[in-house]
């Protein structure tokens, strides 16, 4: 009996030692690549969700649904915390109690709804005509004077280069100061670019006193009947308090009649600290985001335009002089809501 179960076990054991072997020399099995999720936009997660509850009220449970995909989406998009708070309020407020018939298009709402909230941050109540600010003060016999500051990195130079040319384009004659006489090549810089644009440069050494280049610009305008200056400053973080007090000092100096930020849509909400903070510093009358054609969402726009209260002028959309388009809602609702 002992025998025959010691046969049975050796028969159990070959059988096992067989199947392991065929299964070690077996090979791998294909990997299937993996998925990437793609992103959802904000209209798509809300349509989707508005879709499951087609044909009822929305309850809050619902509507919590619904607004954590939202969030979610906005988040993804670079939108600031507290401006995607301020959206989902709006949406909260356009679907709460509301009723969505079997006829109506889920989508169709979604868009409404969503929009309209996006739009009425991104259209605040102070506009900024700047063609007409600027022949509004040259009718005074003056010339019309823009200060530009933003950190190091974000385009500034180029920027007002590229505004430059849009002004030149459009009949105006345009002085640059280079008050950026903080940063080793900054005057340089500037020079480069009036010379390729043809257009006057205002200059002193480096490390002079930058708010008596733009003064000394002005001068030269009012002077030769130039219609628009365009201050360059030194690129700083809003952090380091003695540029800081250098920009506040050129502002009280040129008294502009636009200061603006120029900020880097791709650093998201570093981008809208740093608006918070110039505009808490010395104030802003409008924006200007470089690099929307990298793949910006739009979140950066979005947000600045709401922790400022001021528009966003134009968009810089490439390397070109003529890369620079002026700011319209619609741009941005394409590349925030635009589905994947």
């Amino acid at each position: 009996m002992l025998e025959k179960l010691r046969e049975k076990l050796r028969r159990v054991k070959a059988k096992l030692t067989k199947k392991l072997e065929e299964k070690a020399s077996a090979p791998p099995p294909e990997e299937k690549p993996e998925k990437r999720p793609s992103r959802l936009s904000p209209k798509l997660r809300v349509k989707r969700a508005l879709k499951k509850v087609a044909g009822v009220e929305l309850s809050p449970s619902d509507l919590e649904d619904i607004l954590w995909d939202l969030q979610v989406s906005l988040l993804e998009s670079d939108v600031a915390v507290p401006v995607a708070d301020e959206i989902l309020s709006r949406v909260r407020g356009k679907l709460t109690g509301r009723r969505l018939g079997l006829g109506e298009d889920p989508k169709k709402v979604a868009e409404a709804v969503l929009e309209e909230a996006v739009r009425e941050i991104l259209e605040p109540p102070e506009r900024v005509d700047l063609l007409e600010r600027i022949r509004a003060k040259n009718e005074r016999g003056e010339p019309a004077v823009l200060v530009f500051f933003g950190i190091n990195g974000t385009g500034k130079t180029t920027t007002i280069a590229k505004l430059a040319k849009y002004l030149q384009d459009r009949g105006l004659r345009v002085v640059l100061a280079a008050s950026d006489t903080f940063r080793a090549g900054g005057i340089e810089q500037l020079e480069t670019h009036a010379r390729r644009l043809g257009v006057e440069l205002v200059k002193q050494r480096q490390g002079a006193d930058a708010a008596a280049v733009a003064y000394d610009a002005i001068s030269h305008a009012r002077a030769r009947g130039f219609h628009v200056v365009l201050v360059d400053t030194a690129g700083r973080m809003q952090t380091d308090r003695d540029l800081m007090d250098e920009m506040r000092k050129i502002v009280r100096v040129t008294q502009p009649d636009l200061r603006i930020f120029v900020g880097d849509a791709l650093t998201g909400n570093d981008a809208v600290e740093q608006a918070r903070s110039f505009n808490q510093e010395v104030g802003i009358d409008g924006s200007i985001l470089c690099k929307m054609d990298a793949d910006a969402r739009g979140g950066a726009a979005l947000s600045i335009t709401y922790v400022t209260g001021k528009p966003i002028l134009f968009l810089g959309t490439g390397q070109a002089y003529e890369d620079l388009v002026e700011f319209k809602p619609e741009l941005i609702l394409r590349s925030l809501l635009e589905e994947d």
